[in-house]
């Protein structure tokens, strides 16, 4: 045989042999070449025109076996929220987000009160106050399941998700500047049990500290920090700066 149709011949088996080992026979979770990523339906639910309100469109699936989310949130001790969400015939595929969606794989998006807030790749998912301030604030919060390709999970003509009341307890917000409190320090009532969550903005380095619960956080210049605890005893809780020595305001737990 020719010399170079022998070595054309074993460079050409090698390349498939090579192209085979890659797959490793496993299924791609990527969509065919010249395809977008909400036309890879294969044998996972029926895309609809409908859409999810926010450009994603919905993929039916039959209701035995479907995705499903369930939501709980929780104070977070520091700042915010801690969200959990529990799921069935469902796991998060982080890594293969923007490939064909297969049933039962995909991630989640959180949204307030209808508005996207983030994407959400696992069970667990800290949700800070600066967050919900600069979605311009709300009380419904949402988990919805999506496929890989973006699309949204849909059982009927309803998307797979689950909302709750991002509500419950009390919120302070309060400015210090040029020595000054705004509003002018007062009482504030709160439930006994309720989660409290102090919004304090100074113009000076400081320390915010709450009598009787030894909460502190520090108090860069010019950032608003939230400090937000469990109101697990009642009595009269005053809140001041250290450095500056101000009174913000006085807690009165029943």
């Amino acid at each position: 045989m020719n010399p170079a149709r022998t070595a054309l011949a074993l460079l050409t088996a090698a390349a498939l042999a090579l192209g085979a080992g890659g797959c490793g026979g496993r299924a791609t979770t990527h969509h065919k070449p010249g395809t977008g990523h909400e036309q890879a339906t294969g044998d996972n639910g029926r895309l609809l025109a409908a859409d999810d309100g926010d450009g994603h469109r919905l993929r039916r699936v039959a209701a035995e076996g479907a995705p499903e989310v369930s939501l709980e949130v929780r104070a977070d001790s520091q700042d915010g929220w801690n969200v959990h969400l529990s799921v069935r015939n469902f796991r998060f595929t982080p890594d293969s987000v923007g490939g064909a969606a297969l049933l039962g794989r995909g991630h989640a998006r959180l949204l307030l009160d209808g508005h996207p807030l983030a994407r959400v790749y696992g069970a667990w998912f800290h949700l800070p106050e600066a967050l919900v301030r600069g979605a311009g604030g709300g009380t419904r919060l949402t988990a919805r399941l999506y496929a890989d390709d973006h699309t949204a999970w849909a059982v009927g003509s309803a998307p797979v998700q689950a909302t709750t009341a991002l509500t419950g307890g009390t919120t302070v917000e309060i400015a210090v500047r040029d020595g000054k409190v705004s509003p002018a320090p007062g009482r504030t009532e709160v439930d006994r049990g309720s989660t409290v969550r102090l919004l304090v903005r100074s113009d000076r380095d400081d320390t915010l500290h709450v009598h009787g619960y030894d909460k502190e956080a520090h108090l860069p210049a010019g950032r608003t920090v939230t400090l937000t605890f469990t109101a697990d005893r009642t009595g009269l809780f005053e809140v001041e700066t250290h450095g500056s020595d101000l009174l913000l305001t006085q807690l009165v737990v029943r």
